[in-house]
């Protein structure tokens, strides 16, 4: 079983949740950046969660499946149809077989991941399927898709094949047949305009004045096109070290917001290097990632301090959401459930 790319998109990669253990040897994590988008979208077709879907930036590609699928579309909303009808997010798709999905214009976030069921078959490297531009390794020869390329999907779990034959008579007389069940909208991240972002106080935090602490959180600082998945550049106000300080390169993390001297704060994101020697002025709560992957350049937002107990109290409860979620979904598709 495959599935065709028919026309490319601006930047669509395949992505897992990242290649964890080698950073010590300098080999950089990548994976997804809306990491919650990635695994919802891998539990709504029954896979783990760290199946290798598709990350699909902006303007998306045309695919075409060979085979009847089980796919769902979370993240950004870039506006995908098949045959000309509007696919629904945040919920299970069957599409039938020789079915094209397309995607057009960008109404909402950044960023749209298209899991199906038994994952994007691609070889593994260095445990993961991810993609990483820059080395040219993972993914599909490790390079963004082309029109042309054929992927391989691989086996689907038991409970979400039993799913499919359930409905695969109906299937026969539409393109697709959309779940009536989704992921609730009090469940899903918050994507919207300027959205606010959540931090904690880096290393270096309270080497910075008093009035760069300050601007941090009442202004608004915009994301430049210079931004791409190694790095947020941000544009606001220049944030000032009160005297400057030699630093030993250390480890970053997703969400480090680290400042170099030009006082323009860059965010690191998921093609992150594994070592920075900049300050390191805060770091992003990681329930706040995934809003923060789906802003795009020339947009805005802001930033809200929490304390490490808050952000971990939220952190938890996204994990438990997920869990649930992936606890309801695998009872819906073992019992035949809501349709």
């Amino acid at each position: 079983m495959s599935l065709s790319i028919i026309k490319q998109g601006l930047l669509t990669t395949v992505q897992d949740l990242g290649r964890y253990g080698y950073q010590e040897q300098g080999v950089i994590v990548s994976g997804a950046m809306d990491t919650f988008a990635l695994r919802a979208a891998n539990i709504l077709v029954g896979n783990g969660t760290g199946a290798a879907a598709l990350e699909i930036t902006l303007r998306g590609p045309a695919i075409r499946f060979e085979a009847d699928a089980l796919i769902a579309i979370c993240g950004g909303d870039l506006s995908p149809t098949i045959s000309s009808e509007d696919v629904p997010l945040w919920r299970p798709i069957l599409v039938r077989a020789g079915e094209v999905v397309e995607f057009g214009e960008c109404r909402l976030g950044a960023r749209a991941y298209l899991a199906v069921a038994g994952g994007i078959d691609v070889p593994i490297v260095l445990q993961s399927r991810s993609t990483y531009l820059r080395a040219g390794i993972g993914g599909h020869e490790g390079r963004a898709l082309r029109a042309g390329d054929v992927l391989p999907i691989g086996t689907a779990s038991n409970h979400a094949v039993c799913y499919m034959k359930e409905r695969q008579a109906a299937l026969q007389a539409v393109p697709f047949l959309a779940a009536t069940w989704f992921i609730g909208y009090t469940a899903q991240p918050v994507y919207r305009d300027e959205p606010v972002i959540r931090f904690v106080q880096g290393r270096e935090y309270t080497k910075f004045t008093l009035d760069s602490r300050a601007e941090l959180v009442n202004r608004r600082f915009r994301v430049t096109p210079q931004s791409d998945r190694m790095g947020y550049r941000l544009e606001g106000a220049a944030l000032r070290l009160e005297a400057s300080i030699e630093l030993l390169s250390e480890a970053v993390s997703f969400g480090t917001i680290q400042v170099p001297p030009d006082g323009n704060p860059i965010i690191l994101m998921a093609d992150r290097q594994t070592v920075g020697g900049y300050p390191k002025m805060a770091q992003v709560a990681s329930v706040d990632l995934p809003v923060l992957a789906q802003v795009k350049p020339g947009e805005r937002i802001r930033f809200a301090e929490i304390s490490l107990e808050e952000a971990q109290r939220e952190y938890i409860s996204a994990e438990l959401s997920l869990l649930r979620l992936a606890t309801y979904v695998q009872l819906y598709m073992k019992t035949g459930g809501p349709r």
